[in-house]
């Protein structure tokens, strides 16, 4: 009769825990809109945050021209980048809905 049960570590192949680095060339960054409601995203650290501006805009059905996005209170552009706003794992950037108007006739 052939033994069957093996104790070998149920581990992929190649999946060498002591050699697992962290990933460092993305980061997951959360979008809190303003209802507080939150929209993860996993991006490389070089890549421009208008791509997710634009993936946000279109996960809410906002219009791109509608939306203001900030951290810590400062607007953000279209060519920044978390690399370049030193934006790290976790982080927040929070999408105002832009204020037309205020004036009464």
């Amino acid at each position: 009769m052939e033994d069957t049960n093996h104790t070998k570590d149920a581990q992929a192949p190649g999946a060498d825990t002591k050699d697992a680095k962290p990933d460092t060339e993305h980061v997951n960054i959360k979008v809190i809109g303003p209802d507080n409601s939150e929209v993860m995203f996993k991006i490389k650290t070089s890549t421009k945050l208008s791509k997710l501006m634009t993936a946000y805009c279109s996960r809410t059905g906002q219009t791109a021209g509608s939306v203001r996005f900030l951290v810590d209170g400062q607007r953000i552009g279209p060519d920044d980048t978390p690399q370049s706003l030193g934006l790290e794992e976790g982080d927040a950037i929070d999408a105002m809905t832009e204020q037309v108007g205020g004036c009464r006739r």
